[in-house]
């Protein structure tokens, strides 16, 4: 997964989720875009200050396990909390 991150002027964090096709039917990529919204509603939104962060999920997200993706997840948030300055 890679997740970019900056500095936004509105007073919320805001998410965007980008899924390619990676050969996969629309199907696989609906239930990756579920999850990762998903995660990021509840992991990573409550974790980061106020900022754009944008998910591309890589070929690897579509076998991945939804803990798995968890843990990637709680990972971003960690590095976009430390990099803009909010704990």
């Amino acid at each position: 997964m890679d997740v970019r991150a900056a500095q936004s002027a509105n007073p919320y964090p805001r998410i965007g989720i980008v899924v390619p096709r990676y050969v996969h039917d629309a199907v696989a990529r609906n239930r990756l875009k579920r999850r990762l919204r998903e995660l990021a509603r509840t992991r990573l939104i409550p974790a980061i200050p106020a900022v754009d962060v944008v998910i591309r999920a890589l070929p690897s997200a579509y076998s991945a396990s939804f803990s798995a993706l968890d843990q990637q997840i709680q990972r971003a948030a960690g590095l976009v909390a430390a990099e803009c300055g909010a704990s």
